[in-house]
């Protein structure tokens, strides 16, 4: 019986995947909407800058201003040694 529910699960996700590859229509994307008015590409520096450099670099301003500006108190508790 787990094996016919498995096969019946594989048929419905394959067959709603091809369904949503017929429908949808890369074609569509190339035709140009009225008021449409790209800007220029970016190069590769640019694409590098804007996505993987400057949110590091917000991570790190973010991450240093939390450390520095941390006010709790770090108490570490030894433990008692009878000696």
């Amino acid at each position: 019986m787990d094996k016919k529910n498995a096969l019946r699960a594989g048929a419905l996700a394959a067959g709603t995947t091809l369904m949503m590859l017929l429908m949808s229509s890369p074609a569509l994307a190339l035709t140009r909407d009225d008021g449409d008015d790209p800007g220029p590409g970016l190069s590769v520096i640019q694409t590098l800058g804007l996505y993987v450099l400057t949110p590091l670099v917000l991570f790190a301003v973010i991450a240093g201003l939390v450390m520095v500006l941390d006010k709790s108190k770090i108490r570490v508790v030894k433990p008692k040694t009878k000696a």
